[in-house]
């Protein structure tokens, strides 16, 4: 195996593993984890931001729902099913049929619109066991998904917005460029002509209002709107489908959802499917093959090696650590079991970007010396290179305030 795929990598970080037994599903390791929840945060503070409530909604839902809304037969036998007849469930593929029963919850009015809501919905798909793939392509997932429940006219702005929102998350995280693709109408599908009709134009208007360049890809459209794909490539060249976002006038009119229009007349919300990175699990896979050691300081799972030169220095090494932590940052000492060379190159092939060095010359002059993983050295008080370690592990887009850090 290539010891930058992704799933070495995940073993050689100790990031992630999988079990044989378990084929698709991921054991997140406290290293994995890490790196996960910073991705989680940093999407889940850009949603708050645009206006988007974060909900939470079952995993398991009636297989009528799934029936209604047109899923069930869209999936077929790549659902999780648990029992039968009347009281058949399902665990859901996607979070979209939720969101609609929570905005179907109570009365809506017009001027509620646009309703936002965004949620880490825990999937299941049962894919074959051919078709898995590390990370890339799994069982359980976790999508960051969202939808937009708004009138037709204030689609367009909608769209624009998340088109912003990803291109900015993007760069962030490491690139610079992706391909889109407009995906049409498929042959198994939902909804008139004159809906897709309306859907379809309405997201190219709105593709190109936001500057993409976008590849038509007839009949790749889901079974109830068409979709803009956002396509990533990793290092060997394949193609990932990571965002998305998607027009639909279908499932407001299968799951019945309406809101009290100016007039007092009913109307039909229109229904804005959306994902920056897709599945999590996915995009931190994508993520390892497009960095590999290299991970930005912010995602790296551990950020500062906290290295003694010698024993005398140990007590004053586990001071730093808990001062770093303590400021956000991921920070352990590596103890002098091994030579400084050993542990400096060690930490440096466990892709750590910065390494904290403690002798009895920085002790005595209240310094610690800092080694980057890209080559530069310095020699800081200690205070001063607290904050510049936290001002460098603080996530791109984030306020300039830094955390009180206190001796």
């Amino acid at each position: 195996m290539d010891p930058f795929d992704h799933r070495a990598l995940g073993q050689r970080l100790e990031l992630f593993h999988q079990e044989e037994d378990a084929p698709g599903m991921v054991f997140w390791h406290p290293r994995g984890a890490a790196i996960w929840r910073v991705l989680e945060e940093h999407i889940r503070g850009r949603m708050r931001r645009l206006g988007f409530g974060e909900v939470r909604s079952p995993v398991l839902q009636p297989m009528a729902l799934w029936e209604r809304s047109g899923h069930a037969e869209k999936f077929g036998d790549a659902m999780f099913r648990v029992g039968d007849g009347d009281g058949a469930m399902a665990l859901k593929p996607m979070s979209c049929p939720c969101h609609a029963r929570i905005f179907a919850s109570r009365r809506r009015s017009w001027r509620e619109l646009p309703l936002r809501y965004a949620e880490f919905g825990l999937c299941h798909r049962d894919e074959p066991s051919g078709a898995v793939l590390g990370l890339m392509r799994t069982r359980a997932f976790v999508q960051d998904d969202a939808h937009v429940f708004c009138l037709e006219e204030q689609a367009g702005a909608e769209v624009l917005r998340f088109c912003a929102l990803l291109r900015e998350v993007y760069a962030a995280l490491g690139f610079a460029a992706f391909r889109v693709g407009l995906s049409t109408r498929p042959e198994l599908r939902a909804g008139s002509d004159a809906v897709w009709d309306r859907a379809e134009a309405l997201l190219a208007e709105s593709a190109r209002a936001a500057g993409l360049d976008y590849a038509v890809q007839p009949g790749e459209g889901a079974f109830y709107g068409p979709k803009l794909e956002f396509i990533l490539d990793d290092r060997h060249g394949r193609s990932w489908q990571c965002g998305t976002v998607q027009l639909d006038f279908v499932l407001p009119e299968r799951l019945d959802l309406a809101y009290v229009g100016r007039d007092d007349a009913a109307g039909r919300p229109v229904m804005i499917h959306h994902a920056v990175l897709g599945s999590l699990e996915r995009f931190v896979g994508v993520l390892l093959e497009h960095h590999g050691l290299d991970l930005p300081l912010w995602l790296a799972p551990l950020q500062v090696a906290v290295l003694p030169v010698g024993d005398g220095q140990q007590e004053a090494a586990v001071a730093l650590a808990e001062r770093l932590v303590a400021a956000g940052l991921r920070a352990e000492v590596e103890g002098a079991s091994a030579s400084l060379g050993r542990r400096i190159l060690a930490a440096r092939e466990q892709g750590v970007p910065a390494a904290a060095i403690l002798g009895a010359a920085e002790l005595a002059d209240g310094q610690v010396a800092l080694r980057w993983r890209d080559g530069r050295q310095e020699r800081r008080p200690l205070d001063e290179a607290l904050q510049s370690l936290a001002l460098a592990a603080r996530p791109p887009g984030q306020a300039a305030s830094l955390p009180s850090i206190s001796a």
